[in-house]
């Protein structure tokens, strides 16, 4: 099979990124118990471990037409007057690419956070967290792995945005830990869940629904693994380090929000950049997605500790700050029971073929 490269319709794309690092990596030699907290999501993060080839039903089909079975109203471009100039069959090929580049996203910032968590690994102090991470790195390869499988069936594939691509870069070469948690635990992953969750809810195919909801159903722990290991750490930081962080927090928040714009979507299908972006940023539907995307970053900001009028000042000018009493335990609880219940689907689909071909076996015999 063809590497998922050769599918990216941009030309001369590098096959390999290279980020020069700089920190150091800390052994523990305590070997205690850890805290309780902490062991308790490693324990977690070890009994949810799951197979991306045989938990998914890598059977169900694609619609050529719209894979993902989204609604047109997701598009930021349908709800701009070039949607309408495009002919059936451009509109076609435009839902087909978006959502090639949206999934694209998906898959780049699950190598982007396995490359992250493993860096954890090496940088954290405290040996439960490294435990932790170490399931982490694990099931961020099993996306990598899934959505990787998603796009071959798709037959189409994007590279990372420039502003994904810019914050992984900054939590990457970053020496201090706690910038790599920030930065991709909390922004990054935090940003993705509330990207997954809408696709499904949205989607009316089932092979998206599931890979989405399993994949979130990881994310949460992640996102909690972040929350917990900066709720304790940060009230030891001096005012200072209390102010780079907030600063980085809010350029980050706003590289992400920006991700989603689309620009190498517009670039390969040879349409107005500038003049589609300007378009849909006005429209109400493009900033209530924009809006959407902080439900699951803004609680765990405040929860943090990293509460200033600074970062309020921000979340307000967004439209976000009304997220800050939004309860992320229930969000999560509901992530898993979703998750569960694809489960459930697929075993009654497989009960329900076994019992199919036992029928037709029993009829020939006959």
């Amino acid at each position: 099979m063809a590497s998922l490269r050769e599918l990216y319709p941009i030309p001369d794309i590098d096959p390999c990124w290279s980020v020069p690092q700089n920190f150091e990596a800390a052994f523990d030699w305590d070997y205690d118990d850890g805290r309780k907290h902490m062991m308790h999501l490693y324990q977690k993060g070890k009994d949810m471990q799951w197979d991306a080839l045989t938990r998914i039903d890598w059977g169900l089909e694609l619609d050529c037409e719209n894979p993902m079975g989204l609604p047109d109203e997701v598009l930021g471009i349908y709800h701009t007057p070039y949607w309408a100039k495009m002919n059936k069959r451009e509109q076609t090929e435009f839902r087909r690419n978006s959502q090639a580049w949206t999934i694209s996203q998906f898959m780049q910032g699950e190598q982007a956070a396995m490359i992250c968590a493993a860096k954890i690994v090496q940088q954290v102090p405290d040996l439960d967290a490294k435990f932790y991470a170490s399931t982490q790195t694990m099931d961020e390869a099993r996306h990598v792995e899934a959505y990787k499988k998603y796009l071959s069936k798709l037959g189409l594939a994007y590279p990372m945005t420039a502003p994904l691509q810019e914050l992984v870069d900054q939590a990457l070469r970053d020496s201090r830990w706690d910038m790599t948690y920030l930065a991709m635990q909390v922004v990054i992953e935090g940003l993705a869940l509330a990207a997954f969750g809408n696709i499904r809810e949205l989607s009316k195919n089932d092979l998206t629904q599931q890979l989405n909801a399993y994949v979130m159903e990881d994310e949460s722990r992640h996102v909690a693994f972040g929350r917990l290991t900066l709720k304790e750490y940060y009230p030891q930081l001096t005012q200072a380090e209390r102010d780079e962080r907030e600063e980085f927090l809010v350029e980050a928040c706003y590289l992400m929000r920006d991700r989603f714009e689309g620009r190498e979507l517009y670039v390969d299908m040879d349409l107005p950049v500038e003049e589609i972006i300007a378009a849909q940023e006005q429209t109400e539907a493009r900033k209530l997605f924009r809006t959407m995307l902080f439900q699951r970053i803004v609680p765990i900001v405040r929860d943090i500790g990293l509460w200033s009028d600074k970062i309020q000042g921000a979340y307000a000018k967004m439209g976000v700050i009304g997220f800050a009493d939004v309860d992320y335990e229930k969000l999560s609880a509901d992530d898993e029971k979703r998750a569960a219940e694809f489960d459930e689907i697929n075993k009654t689909r497989r009960e329900g073929y076994v019992a199919e071909v036992a029928a037709l076996g029993a009829t020939a015999a006959e």
